[in-house]
């Protein structure tokens, strides 16, 4: 009796474990399904929009198209800036049309929206986009990565540098959302450590098309720096508006915390000029980024900003450990990616963190003089990189409920 007892428990216990590496080594439904969630027709669609979506179809590409033999299919979809649009949209992808793993992501707001519900369903989000350093912070899930830069790694590359160039008095032009308020406070601590002072901000909508009054009080203010802590086309109107005024011919300097290779090329040379910004990603700085970026110019005829290099980056992660894990299960993918570095053309020794955050080397970055450019898309020139132990929030500063100790 004893014996078949024994007998009966190993059969249960073996089958157990079979049942258990089958589900290990599966695909759900046999099929890897990724979601490409951004603003593709509003303020941040130039810097991530319809040619990031592009750029996660090369990764696809690229990948062969399959994984482990398994098709890999993806869909996109506007979020409009709007948390609410963008979190429906995901739990709908998620309960009715089992995507795995969501990309994309910009508007900060609509990303920790997107991210409770991605939590609460166990799938797996990788937000190139967005801004906030509050999302691997305060905010911070097991289930989210950030990839491409975040309000901290900005604020410690271009706010520093220009308080070290004698810039140490500050008004802000904010966006009134998470992002332009994470920037602003991210900024203004960069600013005070560096000996500097903050004399005043104001606030503006998100799309907002008349930046007068705005720009006006910050030429009362008497600051010799004016911040921009807001994004895209906001950022753009915000130069346009400057230009107009005399901002710079009066004597202050405008420093674009969040400057895209698009928002430059937009606005011509004859505009930013002189601009320094922090980037995670420049097309010409190597052989590697200048090789990728032409071919993705061949599909879209533009060279990538930072975000739209960092999705195809992102979703080739994210392929690579879903091979490796022989599954799309989130947990196993999540510590397949957590464990592998990133060496591509975007990153070299890319490492992801508990908190989430994809630490990588930043650069310093100045727009040319339209004498010093020699074609439409050569804009900057990089003058430092930030190394990644530099770049980004260290753990022993992090909120995050993952970080070990809090």
């Amino acid at each position: 009796m004893k014996m078949l007892k024994k007998l009966m428990c190993s059969a249960v216990v073996s089958a157990m474990a079979a049942s258990t590496a089958a589900h290990a080594g599966s695909i759900s439904n046999d099929e890897v399904r990724i979601g490409y969630l951004a603003d593709m027709s509003g303020t941040y669609s130039a810097l991530a929009g319809p040619g990031g979506l592009e750029a996660a179809k090369m990764a696809i590409e690229d990948f062969g198209g399959k994984v482990n033999g398994k098709k890999i299919t993806i869909v996109g979809a506007d979020d409009q800036n709007k948390p609410d649009i963008g979190a429906n949209k995901v739990r709908q992808w998620i309960d009715v049309e089992n995507i795995d793993m969501v990309a994309g992501m910009v508007s900060s707001a609509v990303t920790i929206a997107v991210n409770k519900v991605v939590e609460a369903k166990d799938k797996i989000s990788i937000v190139s986009g967005s801004a906030s350093s509050s999302i691997t912070n305060q905010y911070c899930t097991a289930n989210s990565i950030h990839y491409v830069y975040d309000t901290y790694a900005l604020a410690h590359g271009t706010g520093e540098a220009v308080v070290q160039e004698g810039g140490d008095s500050w008004f802000f032009l904010t966006a009134d959302y998470a992002f332009g308020h994470a920037m602003e406070a991210d900024v203004t601590e960069v600013v005070k450590q560096s000996g500097g002072k903050v004399v005043g901000g104001v606030r503006h909508p998100l799309a907002t098309n008349d930046f007068s009054s705005f720009i006006l009080q910050a030429q009362a203010s008497g600051a010799k720096i004016v911040g921009l802590a807001n994004a895209g086309a906001d950022t753009t109107n915000s130069l346009k508006t400057a230009k107009e005024f005399g901002v710079v011919q009066a004597g202050q300097k405008i420093a674009g915390l969040l400057i895209f290779l698009t928002d430059v090329y937009s606005l011509g040379l004859e505009t930013t000029q002189g601009l320094q910004l922090t980037t995670g990603f420049y097309w010409d700085r190597t052989p590697e980024t200048r090789a990728w970026s032409k071919r993705y110019f061949e599909r879209t005829g533009a060279m990538p900003s930072m975000v739209q290099a960092g999705i195809y980056s992102s979703v080739n992660h994210y392929l690579n450990a879903v091979k490796s894990a022989g599954t799309d299960e989130t947990k196993a993918v999540m510590a397949e990616m957590k464990k592998t570095p990133i060496n591509d053309f975007f990153a070299q020794n890319g490492q992801i963190r508990e908190d989430g955050r994809m630490i990588h080397d930043m650069y310093l970055a100045e727009v040319k003089k339209p004498s010093e450019s020699k074609g439409d898309w050569d804009l900057y020139k990089i003058l430092r990189t930030i190394p990644a132990d530099k770049a980004f929030r260290p753990l022993s500063e992090s909120k995050c409920k993952l970080v070990a100790g809090r």
